[in-house]
């Protein structure tokens, strides 16, 4: 059943958000320290020997943690020969050997493994409004305990998304046209704010990196269209949090996992001319892409708010053909 979407339920989301924070434990605090390392590791391999490691503070910004786990990164690289001296005398030393980074299974929250994992049964198995939900079985098929499943189908439950059976399991529920617009209406507002400030972040942010990244396996998706179509769900919903990141806020990245769920792959519960979208897609972020590498604010802008619109004609489409997304 549709629910308003009232600043309270936003508040609901931030306790989700927080309570997600509880049950991933010191999985979470492993996983932000894996990536966060990572970051660090492209960082300074970007200097030349000798060259001056930033200061804990700009690093912290520059990373997106806090300044205790920025020590504990600048003491492991330390440890591994990539950074010496100590306090504000620190450099990097070009000479050292080759230092792995964590595999980028091991960076990724089991929050955001989960929704990945679930989209992916959504979409891949055409689960529909009415698709029973079993626990248990999707506890074993993504390798997780049950009360991390529970937890995350909690998080959907509140809005009418999910509901659970009074005989036990959930079933999936539609959600309707006006719910999707409201929500669409934060995704703009979030995402154009992010976008503007990613365009000015500094050349030495990791971040540019991961974007000239994604853009190469835009292009090598674009190329094989014809048979991995159904693979720009998770490219879209990876390229999407990676421009949120440019403006790291807690509330923000609790309230992500919904819509990325809802709007960044609503369209492909609507199977019509699901490749000739996906495509036509892929190049809207190419175009966005190259904005953001651009570092114009206006094209970064233009560019933002050409694709959101396309996405919102798109669900229109959607959720007018069925009544509802489901």
């Amino acid at each position: 059943m549709y629910k308003k979407l009232l600043f309270r339920d936003i508040v609901k989301l931030f306790f989700i958000s927080y309570r997600t924070d509880q049950w991933e434990g010191d999985v979470k605090t492993d996983t932000l320290f894996k990536r966060a390392f990572n970051d660090a590791l492209l960082l300074t391999s970007r200097l030349r020997d000798g060259d001056p490691i930033p200061s804990e503070t700009m690093l912290a910004a520059e990373l997106g943690v806090s300044r205790t786990t920025v020590r504990k990164i600048l003491q492991t690289l330390t440890e591994q020969g990539v950074v010496a001296g100590t306090g504000r005398s620190r450099f990097a030393r070009a000479s050292a050997g080759e230092v792995l980074p964590f595999p980028e299974a091991e960076t990724v929250p089991t929050s955001v493994q989960v929704e990945k994992q679930f989209v992916e049964w959504m979409l891949r198995g055409d689960a529909k409004a009415g698709a029973l939900i079993n626990e248990l079985d999707l506890a074993r098929q993504f390798k997780v305990a049950t009360t991390v499943i529970r937890e995350f189908l909690n998080g959907f439950q509140r809005f009418g998304l999910i509901e659970r059976r009074p005989s036990g399991g959930w079933v999936l529920q539609g959600f309707t046209h006006s719910f999707a617009l409201e929500l669409f209406e934060i995704r703009e507002m979030f995402e154009l704010r992010s976008a503007r400030e990613f365009s000015s972040l500094p050349e030495s942010s990791p971040l540019w990196h991961e974007l000239r990244r994604l853009r190469q396996e835009h292009i090598e998706l674009l190329s094989e269209i014809e048979t991995r179509f159904q693979d720009f769900s998770d490219l879209d919903s990876r390229f999407h949090r990676l421009v949120n990141t440019a403006v790291p806020n807690r509330f923000i990245d609790g309230f992500f996992d919904i819509i990325t769920l809802i709007f960044h792959y609503h369209y492909q519960w609507n199977k019509k001319d699901e490749r000739e979208r996906n495509e036509v897609a892929i190049r809207e972020h190419l175009a966005y892409i190259d904005a953001l590498l651009s570092r114009s604010r206006s094209a970064v802008a233009s560019a933002c708010r050409r694709h959101l619109a396309s996405a919102r004609q798109t669900l229109i489409r959607s959720t007018s053909d069925t009544g509802s997304v489901a």
